[in-house]
């Protein structure tokens, strides 16, 4: 990214704040100066007795967020800067302030919507779908895990829809976000720039008791929209999906069974697979299948540390510098192969992650 670090603007409407991200120019990408900001104007939020309720959104048209700022982070693992784990707790804790956050957030995503970004969005209380969303975790791809809470997310699918939607990165619309339950609703609006008109139509009830989300749903939702799938591409791809992503089985048998089919959809698969990392697709199965016996801050302590080992062992800057810094889109990654995968090369990774795990993330930065 640019030196463009981005800002977070709140502003306050009809007992709302209005939080946006804006780093446009980046599709506002966080930086860990917007994350610590973050931290701040929800801290202003909660204190405020006047405010109900957070609606999240991005500005300008082409994204919520992208994720976070890939770049500099992989810049800091090369200069040996100590903004490569600072950022990773601040942004988990931050996650998890927005799981736990003591008045209904909503989260408008419209654009693109990965990684960091779906981090915000997925503890929403509310989690709106524009029609021209473009969601995926695409870790694997550039040498990471989904992470920022991923691993706990995807538990709440059946397996085999998130061992495929992890390990591909696949791109859902706004109907494929709804079905695979990483979306409540479709949003009124496409435009984040119109919100503040939806929002100012909030009629708060005058006495307790009610569902703090109903008023926020009357304005905002899309009438009738809640289960819309029309245009949804995974109903159909399902019986696929479930007859050869079980996530039980190893990455190679995996990749094996996929290649024996002669279906064009599972040969595009395997060929997507192909140019991801073997190592991280590897921990990416563990790791769902581990989150679907933790909780939340367990799930980000795990995800820590798996990401920490991505970085150190060099598989996440080598990602990174093959497809966004010198684009040449062939990295060289530690096990170049799928078939070279073993157990014991899978174990040692994950005893080096658990190294570097941190204690708990569930508490605000000191």
């Amino acid at each position: 990214m640019s030196n463009d670090q981005g800002t977070v603007h709140c502003e306050r409407i009809n007992q709302v704040a209005l939080i946006t991200l804006d780093r446009p120019r980046a599709l506002n990408a966080l930086s860990h100066a917007m994350v610590l900001r973050l931290h701040d104007v929800l801290d202003q939020i909660e204190a405020d007795v006047s405010l109900r309720a957070v609606v999240l959104r991005g500005a300008g048209p082409k994204a919520f967020c992208a994720g976070g700022d890939v770049i500099a982070l992989a810049n800091s693992v090369r200069d040996g800067s100590s903004l490569h784990r600072t950022f990773f707790i601040d942004e988990y804790r931050l996650d998890w302030r927005i799981h736990t956050f003591g008045k209904p957030v909503v989260a408008f995503m419209h654009g693109i919507v990965m990684g960091g970004g779906m981090g915000l969005a997925q503890g929403a209380s509310l989690r709106l779908v524009a029609d021209n969303v473009r969601m995926a975790m695409p870790e694997t791809r550039i040498g990471l895990i989904p992470d920022v809470g991923a691993s706990y997310f995807f538990s709440k699918m059946p397996a085999p829809l998130a061992a495929y939607l992890t390990l591909t990165g696949a791109h859902l619309n706004a109907s494929d976000a709804l079905f695979a339950n990483l979306a409540d609703a479709r949003s009124r609006v496409n435009d984040p720039d119109a919100l503040p008109a939806l929002l100012t139509e909030i009629a708060w009830p005058t006495h307790d008791g009610l569902d703090p989300l109903q008023p926020l749903r009357q304005a905002l939702v899309a009438p009738s929209a809640a289960t819309h799938l029309d245009g949804a591409h995974l109903p159909e791809q399902c019986p696929l999906i479930f007859r050869h992503f079980d996530p039980v089985q190893t990455l190679g048998t995996l990749v094996a069974d996929l290649a024996a089919s002669p279906s064009e959809w599972a040969q595009a698969t395997v060929q997507t697979l192909r140019a991801h990392s073997p190592l991280m697709m590897a921990l990416t199965l563990v790791a769902l299948q581990r989150g679907r016996q933790l909780d939340l801050p367990a799930c980000f302590q795990m995800e820590y540390g798996l990401v920490q080992h991505a970085l150190m062992c060099g598989e996440f800057t080598e990602g990174v510098r093959a497809h966004l810094i010198d684009k040449d889109r062939t990295p060289s990654w530690t096990i170049p192969r799928i078939e070279a995968l073993d157990e014991q090369v899978i174990e040692s990774a994950l005893r080096a992650a658990q190294r570097l795990s941190p204690e708990r993330l569930d508490h605000e930065p000191s």
